[in-house]
């Protein structure tokens, strides 16, 4: 499905549930590393974001046609994630642990599917998706780790790649610095991250959200 035939002339892009992406340079997707160096960083890579208690980031998401919204993306384990975007934009997407949700204010809309049907699936659950799904891309850089996450055998579950900048003062020693993520029709979204809390409270009730269906109704 292309969640951005749902919105038509608004930037907003809900492939961030279905495939987040984000345009990287060419020399971010040459063959994959040896299988040791894939291993070792694989592993760091999963340390790194199961290392992630909470946080908190800024974030600014662009569609294929270079359309621009930002907002502040909240992450809690294990498999709670928040993409608040700006006032001006009336969506919310949310997973509660279980299922992510998209909600559309403006037209009143509530779509859900299981985390484990998108590439945010990676991010939200690492060790099972990271390491059976993901290789590593070479990137020509030292101090960036490109990561690929797809499952070969549901090709409609899109793709992500993280991408991650060494960094000693973030958890497992790697920053996610963003995400590029490819539905099933070849589309991409770019999901870039900046000013990144680490270990800030954050209310479980974040991971809720106003049913604009029935006011009586809650996810499940």
């Amino acid at each position: 499905m292309n969640t951005l035939t749902l919105f038509k002339n608004r930037p907003v892009a809900s492939a961030i549930a279905l495939a987040v992406a984000a345009a990287i340079p060419a020399s971010f997707v040459a063959a994959p590393t040896p299988v040791e160096a894939a291993a070792g960083d694989l592993d760091k890579a999963v340390e790194a974001l199961r290392g992630i208690a909470t946080m908190k980031a800024d974030f600014v998401q662009t569609d294929r046609n270079g359309q621009s919204v930002s907002g502040v993306m909240s992450l809690k384990r294990p498999g709670k994630i928040r993409f608040e975007y700006e006032k001006s934009v009336p969506l919310l997407v949310v997973s509660n642990g279980k299922s992510m949700y998209m909600v559309d204010y403006e037209v009143n809309q509530v779509q859900r599917w299981p985390i484990k049907n998108s590439p945010l699936g990676a991010l939200l659950d690492p060790s099972r998706d990271v390491k059976k799904f993901g290789k590593l891309v070479q990137t020509g850089h030292s101090d960036v780790v490109s990561i690929e996450v797809r499952d070969p055998k549901r090709p409609e579950f899109g793709a992500i790649t993280m991408i991650f900048a060494r960094d000693s003062s973030a958890p497992g020693g790697l920053r996610l610095t963003h995400w590029v993520a490819l539905d099933s029709q070849n589309h991409r979204t770019t999901v870039r991250l900046r000013n990144h809390r680490y270990g800030v409270s954050i209310a479980d009730s974040a991971f809720t959200f106003r049913d604009p269906r029935r006011s009586s109704r809650r996810p499940n």
